[in-house]
């Protein structure tokens, strides 16, 4: 029995033919970044329960955060949490039924993503 054309192809759209759109990436980036926030915040507790509890376990907890490592994270959580907010407020846009044509909500996300790194970069240069 011969194998047809139709049984070669894949049964739904490949990745490489599947064009990525600014609506998946940012959904898809809202999760992961609201999932990474968790990091953040068990680096940022960690650092004020050490303060809380002894002075040996406070400096090694800031020698870790005050590491290159330790910034990246801190740098890192924080433009997770402007993208994060941002999406939320595009969220808040979007249930008042505002702003769901294409081209506006292309505009929105956009604004999500360069003002994420807008904001981030902001808060690092006043802080």
């Amino acid at each position: 029995m011969s194998t047809s054309k139709s049984n070669q192809r894949p049964l739904s759209p490949h990745l490489s033919v599947y064009k990525w759109q600014l609506h998946a990436i940012t959904s898809i980036l809202t999760r992961i970044t609201g999932n990474a926030l968790i990091v953040g915040v068990i680096l940022f507790v960690s650092w004020l329960l050490a303060a809380a509890t002894s002075d040996a376990s406070f400096r090694a907890v800031n020698a870790i955060i005050s590491s290159w490592f330790g910034k990246l994270i801190l740098i890192g959580s924080l433009w997770a949490l402007w993208y994060h907010t941002l999406a939320g407020i595009r969220h808040l846009i979007w249930d008042h039924a505002v702003w769901l044509d294409i081209r506006k909500s292309r505009l929105l996300g956009w604004s999500v993503v360069i003002g994420s790194f807008a904001l981030t970069f902001l808060t690092v240069l006043f802080l």
